[in-house]
């Protein structure tokens, strides 16, 4: 092994240390560095960018230290969580971190294993897409403005929670039906439309929709709101908002998904 082999690496750099030594074809090399970027935004607690962005965007700079600290675990087991929806994908991407993890060990770069305990995810058991009576039910609930924004846009929009927790303000078109920028392919119908001007007062960038308390220092910038210093609402939150406030709509008791009221709607588009 060289010198540089021996020496701390920054994350991105181990990276393509590990795709080097994998002897992988170039198109499988190209898959795995997405793959691997994609947990860097989960190991600096961001929400990573989804679809053709995520194969755009630089991921964050981050040592590859930061596997050995305990929140590492944490922050990984969250990153899955959100991305349960998604188990083929969520599953391969965990595979190609577990063989890097892996050999960053044997190099003698990491002293732990940040995945250890982490099971493959299963796919999700289907539940039926809310009714047209139950979609109403749960937008005419009483709720933060923020909250009814987000279920509004996940109805209207047809895309997935990911996406919308994604967006920034300047991705808002505010005069019109539609998102503008990195989003000008989402539209949405009259009750968004109506609601966003609420939310957006004031409002001049970061994070469309926010956290309750201000972020830690830590929050990169592009996660925070520049006004009053929130952060990004976490996909996590987002869901567990959603199942209590429709738990006393739900004839089970157990609260319904935001996928269930997604699927209730795939499309809109601007009247």
């Amino acid at each position: 092994m060289n010198d540089l082999l021996r020496e701390p690496v920054e994350y991105s750099v181990a990276v393509e240390h590990y795709l080097t030594a994998a002897r992988l074809s170039e198109g499988s090399r190209r898959v795995y560095r997405i793959a691997l970027a994609t947990w860097a935004w989960a190991l600096a607690g961001r929400t990573p960018p989804v679809g053709e962005g995520r194969r755009r965007a630089a991921p964050p700079v981050l040592p590859l230290a930061l596997l050995d600290d305990p929140r590492a675990a944490r922050r990984l087991r969250s990153a899955v969580a959100a991305r349960a929806a998604e188990p083929r994908t969520v599953n391969r991407e965990l595979s190609a971190l577990r063989g890097a993890i892996g050999w960053w060990r044997a190099q003698g770069w990491l002293a732990t294993d940040p995945l250890a305990g982490q099971a493959a995810v299963e796919r999700a058991v289907e539940r039926a897409p809310l009714t047209e009576a139950q979609v109403r039910a749960v937008l005419a609930l009483p709720a933060p403005l923020r909250d009814q924004v987000c279920w509004h846009l996940v109805h209207e929009s047809g895309v997935p929670l990911g996406r919308i927790l994604a967006l920034d303000v300047d991705d808002i078109d505010r005069s019109g039906r539609r998102g503008r920028g990195r989003a000008a392919d989402l539209s949405w119908g009259a009750g968004t439309a109506r609601l966003l001007p609420l939310l957006l007062v004031s409002r001049a960038g970061g994070p469309l929709l926010l956290t309750d308390r201000r972020a830690p220092a830590t929050v990169p910038a592009a996660d925070r709101c520049p006004l009053t210093g929130r952060g990004r609402l976490s996909y996590r939150r987002a869901a567990e908002l959603f199942t209590a406030a429709t738990r006393e709509l739900d004839p089970a008791g157990r609260g319904w998904t935001l996928g269930q009221l997604r699927r209730g709607r795939r499309t809109a588009g601007p009247a």
